[in-house]
């Protein structure tokens, strides 16, 4: 493992986190009339948290189906006011965690680049 390996394993691990947090919650707005749906999403710091934890150690094989990354677990979200038919997605609360994940997302594109910017001045001189 090389030194830049390590520089950008946690912006690695903070992205793919984003980017499957992304799909959740745009799987949520999708189903928002599916009757029964449950709505999903992790707990991003808890996930961050092992998966810096478990860096450097072997990992285990994932189960089949569906499997968050880096072991990420799957919750579900309490129902402000639960609908009718069972469906526990409230839009207004999905629409904003998927700008905060978006925004955070480009937050981290935004220091990985400034990082290899700020090495690229330094190797030019």
């Amino acid at each position: 493992m090389t030194k830049l390996d390590e520089l950008f394993r946690f912006s690695q691990s903070a992205l793919n986190l984003h980017a499957y947090r992304q799909q959740l919650i745009a799987s949520n707005i999708a189903n928002a009339d599916t009757p029964g749906y449950k709505a999903r999403d992790i707990d991003f710091a808890s996930a961050l948290a092992n998966a810096e934890a478990a860096q450097g150690k072997p990992q285990l094989p994932q189960p089949a189906g569906e499997s968050a990354p880096l072991g990420a677990e799957i919750l579900y979200r309490s129902a402000v006011q639960r609908s009718l038919d069972g469906n526990s997605v409230d839009l207004d609360i999905e629409r904003a965690q998927f700008a905060d994940n978006a925004v955070r997302y480009e937050a981290q594109l935004m220091f990985i680049n400034s990082r290899i910017k700020s090495m690229l001045a330094a190797i030019q001189g």
